[in-house]
């Protein structure tokens, strides 16, 4: 009765559920790791660039700096990027109001590529954690209605006869289980995660265009 001879002599389709479910949770395990790593990068970064943006430098020394880095860019200096790009090249043949709105459009179709890579198998995790238990369920059926033929031409039944079965088929449940309860618990917290960045990321593109705005005007004025 261990749990190795209880998975090899389940019938085909449990076995088929079970290894399902199994390529279900580790791919579920890869993912977490996976998600887990980036948004730890994505608030790491996020911080080091805002004090960078708020530390009083040039915004367009930061800008070219950014351009000669040679590095991949973090999503919050990405969002910074377009705009201060669509601002250098708006400023000279638009006026404020258009090189604002210019500027802050360029900046929210950033943003939303972002959010995307951000919510990269999210859907997966959700997918499996939702139906995880039906699949092991269905295997867990099955098992006990193979368990219970397996007893129409026996003269007398005993439990002896028919635990077998059902600890096999229940063992299909388990891992439902086991894979849905992991996913689930990920999936709650990433999706919070990603939205904690979503509106950091939104708050700093509303304080950029600011004060785009405020320079725009300022040199209007002049």
């Amino acid at each position: 009765m261990s749990l190795l001879h209880l998975v090899t002599g389940a019938s085909l389709v449990v076995q088929i559920v079970m290894g399902m479910l199994l390529l279900a949770s580790l791919a579920s395990w890869s993912f977490i790791f996976q998600k887990s790593r980036m948004l730890k990068r994505a608030y790491r970064d996020s911080t080091a660039f805002e004090d960078r943006f708020w530390s009083g430098g040039n915004l367009r020394d930061l800008y070219n700096e950014l351009q000669q880095s040679g590095r991949p860019l973090a999503a919050m200096e990405r969002i910074f990027e377009a705009g201060f790009k669509e601002y250098m090249h708006s400023k000279v043949k638009s006026s404020p109001d258009r090189i604002v709105d210019a500027a802050h459009r360029v900046m929210r179709v950033t943003l939303s590529r972002e959010i995307d890579s951000l919510e990269t198998h999210l859907n997966f995790l959700a997918t499996v954690g939702s139906t995880s238990p039906y699949v092991g369920l269905f295997g867990t059926v099955w098992g006990i209605m193979n368990s219970f033929r397996s007893l129409s031409n026996v003269q007398q039944a005993t439990l002896s006869m028919v635990a077998p079965g059902i600890a096999e088929a229940l063992v299909a449940t388990a891992m439902g289980l086991f894979a849905a309860i992991p996913a689930v618990v990920a999936y709650n917290r990433f999706s919070a995660q990603v939205e904690r960045l979503a509106n950091r990321y939104e708050n700093f593109m509303e304080e950029f265009s600011t004060l785009i705005q405020r320079q725009v005007s300022a040199k209007d004025d002049q």
